[in-house]
């Protein structure tokens, strides 16, 4: 059974960084990608960015590029999304999700097979 579990939300000042944490379990993840995702309050959920399990090569939304990393510890089965220069426009449920890859890294919601429950991050002053 694959398994996604979101840690590190918290609530935080406009400027500030948190990092994200998904640990997976239940699959090899060698063909797989594990992305992240965002839903803020009376939105629809977005993609954020997605890294690749075997290569470690991410891609991001232009609305994070520059501020957000998406990293890995194969180790430890984990994928980590590090923000920075938060702002108000950041808070949102964050939520990591896994999928196949097949040309492409997945970007769309309907390209993963199993989500976490959310972790929910707050930016406010």
């Amino acid at each position: 059974q694959v398994q996604l579990v979101e840690s590190g939300g918290g609530l935080v000042q406009p400027g500030d960084s948190l990092r994200l944490s998904c640990v997976a379990s239940g699959r090899t993840f060698s063909n797989y990608a594990v992305g992240w995702f965002r839903q803020a309050p009376g939105k629809e959920r977005v993609f954020v960015g997605v890294i690749r399990w075997n290569n470690g090569f991410a891609v991001y939304a232009d609305s994070v590029k520059g501020r957000f990393t998406i990293s890995k510890d194969n180790a430890e089965n984990t994928v980590y999304l590090a923000m920075n220069r938060l702002k108000p426009e950041d808070t949102a449920v964050y939520y990591c999700a896994t999928g196949p890859v097949w040309i492409n890294l997945p970007s769309r919601e309907d390209q993963f097979d199993y989500w976490g429950q959310g972790t929910q991050v707050t930016v406010s002053s």
